[in-house]
């Protein structure tokens, strides 16, 4: 049963430092000091001067990867230290929604040094969601090398919304790509169409051959349809799977589980309203349409998710939080397995779109603020 809460110049030559430091490092002066149900956090920004920050990785020495939607993509020291543009990152722009988007690790990343990203592709028949794999270089200059693109949407178009655009890597090396409707709703219903879905693909971008609709009247690539504007998934750490996260419209807004060949419903089915307040498809259920196991009304413009797994925060240890883009918030949601049993909305005091979530290789949780003059802050336990 579905729940409703009603209310994700660089030194000269780059130090390697560890996890440890990169832990200790001392919270700025300006840090702001927030105390919320469970736990009281000193929340520190670590880096600012981002032009719409998207999408954060974390390299194994603790220094950071993170792109900016206007078309960048950074490298973060562990001190805070912003790189120059990486050469070698995918050509885009950023327009509307669209631009550099999600950023990932390569599962075997000590080996390949792959990295991948989630950008908007602007082509002369519109643009879509597409994939680029880059092996990452760390010298005096750091830079993206041998870059090219391994997938594109299958079909292009001229919208500037829903490029959906997370990257999840799958226990068996695969990767999940969330693709939104683009705009145009009854995509996210046609089973030819990549917009409005999950996609799962391999390194290479190749079509995995154990994908559910391989073989069937539908588009190899799709793991599950009938999403209208995933921008916040991950890996479930206990359970393996994918989960999701998607924008509804005026409410509407779904945590999902997709599975292989289903069908989630948008827009023949929804807990949300138009804009304009009429009520959208054929109501909130409808049989051979999955539901979402939480939604919010209204919505809170959800992007960015994490699950918590370490003990920084003992109290929040099995949470999953996710960003809050037009309420300015993170929501912290408790699990009971697969089923969400609270909700806090917290960290309103800072007045800041939320755009990802991530939990460092130090254990603390890290936000991107969605602002021309984005940051990436840290959650400190306060003494």
């Amino acid at each position: 049963m579905a729940s409703v809460q009603t209310t994700q110049p660089l030194v000269a030559a780059l130090v390697i430092i560890g996890c440890v430091a990169f832990a200790n490092l001392a919270a700025p002066a300006s840090a702001q000091t927030i105390q919320t149900d469970e736990q009281t956090v000193t929340v520190a920004t670590v880096a600012g001067g981002l032009e719409h920050p998207w999408g954060l990785a974390f390299l194994p020495d603790g220094s950071m990867l993170v792109t900016e939607r206007s078309g960048r993509v950074r490298l973060v020291a562990p001190d805070g230290t912003l790189s120059a543009p990486l050469q070698g990152a995918p050509p885009t722009r950023g327009f509307g929604q669209g631009g550099m988007l999600d950023i990932a690790l390569d599962p075997d990343f000590a080996e390949t040094g792959h990295v991948f990203i989630a950008y908007s592709a602007i082509g002369s028949d519109g643009a879509g969601t597409a994939v680029w794999r880059a092996r990452l270089v760390q010298d005096a200059e750091p830079a993206l090398v041998d870059g090219h693109r391994i997938f594109l949407m299958n079909r292009l178009s001229n919208g500037r919304r829903h490029f959906g655009a997370r990257i999840v890597f799958a226990p068996d090396k695969t990767l999940w790509l969330t693709i939104g409707d683009r705009g145009d709703r009854p995509r996210a219903q046609d089973a030819n169409d990549h917009a409005g879905s999950v996609l799962r693909m391999t390194r290479d971008g190749e079509v995995p051959p154990d994908n559910p609709f391989v073989g069937a009247p539908a588009d190899d690539y799709l793991w599950s349809i009938g999403h209208r504007n995933p921008q916040a998934a991950a890996l479930n750490p206990w359970t393996q799977v994918l989960w999701t996260v998607s924008h509804g419209a005026r409410g509407g807004d779904e945590v999902n589980i997709p599975e292989a060949g289903k069908n989630y419903g948008w827009p023949v089915i929804s807990y949300g309203r138009h804009y304009s307040g009429f009520r959208i498809g054929e109501g909130t259920a409808k049989p051979g349409m999955e539901q979402p196991i939480h939604y919010w009304d209204p919505s809170i413009a959800p992007s960015g998710m994490a699950f918590y797994t370490a003990d920084i925060y003992p109290a929040w240890r099995g949470n999953l939080f996710v960003g809050a883009l037009k309420d300015q918030l993170v929501s912290r949601l408790t699990l009971d397995g697969d089923t969400i049993v609270a909700e806090e909305q917290m960290l309103s005091e800072l007045g800041e779109r939320i755009r990802d979530v991530r939990q460092g290789p130090d254990g603390k949780l890290y936000l991107l603020t969605d602002s021309p003059d984005g940051r990436i802050l840290r959650l400190d336990p306060a003494d």
